[in-house]
């Protein structure tokens, strides 16, 4: 499969995740590659990553199998869930995941390709990745017990990589996986992930949740997923629209993205998951309407780091540092103000004059992922109130979101 890589150029310097916007920097699908395509023709590129803090970077590579010798040793299960209890949850859960065969034609050539998914419930519906299923003329999903079936994609959003496909026929033992409440889950914990990757269904990895609260990069539109789950559980080509599961057997996320540290052409043991709190409410909307309305906020900013700080003279080192602000937008409508100006602090330009937003509806908000998220589970045509900071005052600003544009000329 192409890899997707970074754009390295001047935009390197810019500074700016848009709410409205989001950047790529270590991301990889998790999908497997298209047979019968080359690497140029599957390959797509991607704005740099600029953002600190909660955001990974790096040089995206594409995705090798591990040599045995680099291979991390194998996880032990926790206490308490020994070889048996792994046994018999992967005997539930394994009739509640699907493969997904993908058909694409470019450029004359027909090529396949392969991903994953899940049983939501037993009128058919199965959740996969957008990245999976969006190019594809003729998807198919294959179940644990080798039936294969010809899927209709019911609904596709791109902003947060979800899709939801129906099938017409399931096995009679098929069954839907629950989703959990929440993604409340925490680093340390056990998590399973079950899927297709390299094609070999049926597959399961064990883990744990290495961070949360991650903001990863929708891979067509260029907003942000928040919220989303960082896992060492194997997650290669092939896993992409697999659920990522508690040991309790409960979908806490869909397995999307990996990540490298630039250093090498490996799997680095860093995989990302859709977490279930975007699942709840785009799936629903994608089943009924074939679509997800997002809030927009129409914003470009970035954590405030030492250099933020020591440039714009603030006295506490948080918030999120609007950046620039969209022409037209809701924010800026609302009157929200960006940089006006830069400072050149250990050879790097650094904004200034920019707000700096550190309450929202009252939450505290302590850097740019914190807005992002906040903004996300919002609704279009809703007014918010943002405490910010502007040359050393505190104000209150008011502001009506909208719905995100379908393009913003990235």
């Amino acid at each position: 499969m192409g890899s997707l890589h970074n754009a390295a150029t001047e935009r390197r310097k810019t500074i700016g995740l848009l709410i409205a916007v989001a950047v790529l920097g270590v991301f990889i699908l998790a999908c497997a590659g298209f047979e019968g395509l080359t690497d140029t023709e599957a390959e797509q590129e991607r704005e740099p990553e600029a953002a600190q803090g909660t955001e990974p970077s790096g040089e995206v590579v594409p995705t090798i199998t591990l040599a045995p010798e680099e291979a991390a040793g194998t996880p032990q299960p926790p206490a308490g869930l020994g070889e048996a209890s792994l046994t018999e949850l992967y005997q539930r859960l394994n009739p509640g995941v699907v493969n997904i065969r993908v058909y694409v034609e470019r450029q004359g050539q027909t090529g396949q390709g392969s991903g994953s998914g899940f049983i939501l419930d037993q009128d058919g519906h199965i959740v996969t990745n957008a990245h999976v299923v969006g190019p594809a003329e003729v998807v198919t999903v294959i179940f644990y017990n080798g039936l294969e079936v010809r899927a209709d994609i019911v609904g596709l959003d791109d902003d947060s990589d979800l899709a939801v496909l129906r099938v017409d026929e399931m096995p009679e033992d098929a069954v839907a996986l629950p989703l959990a409440e929440t993604e409340n889950v925490s680093p340390g914990d056990w998590v399973v992930a079950i899927g297709n990757p390299f094609s070999l269904g049926g597959s399961m990895s064990l883990g744990i949740v290495s961070a949360v609260g991650r903001a990863i990069p929708g891979l067509e539109t260029g907003f942000r997923i928040p919220r989303a789950i960082q896992t060492d559980a194997a997650i290669n080509p092939g896993n992409s629209g697999g659920p990522l599961l508690n040991v309790a057997g409960e979908v806490v996320g869909v397995n999307a993205q990996i990540a490298t540290g630039g250093q090498s052409r490996v799997n680095s043991g860093v995989g990302f998951a859709i977490p279930v709190s975007v699942v709840r409410r785009v799936v629903p909307a994608l089943i009924e309407e074939g679509a997800y309305p997002w809030p927009w906020l129409g914003v470009e900013g970035l954590p405030v780091n030492l250099l933020i700080k020591e440039a714009n003279d603030l006295v506490v080192q948080r918030g999120a540092y609007i950046a620039r602000v969209v022409d037209g937008g809701p924010a800026d409508d609302a009157g929200l103000q960006g940089a006006t100006g830069t400072e050149t602090i250990l050879g790097a330009e650094v904004p200034t004059g920019g707000d700096v937003v550190i309450e929202a509806d009252g939450e505290p908000i302590a850097d740019f992922t914190d807005l992002l998220a906040f903004i996300t589970f919002q609704e279009p045509g809703q007014s918010i109130e943002l405490t910010i900071l502007r040359d050393g005052e505190q104000q209150q600003v008011t502001v009506e979101l909208e719905a995100r544009p379908d393009s913003l000329g990235q």
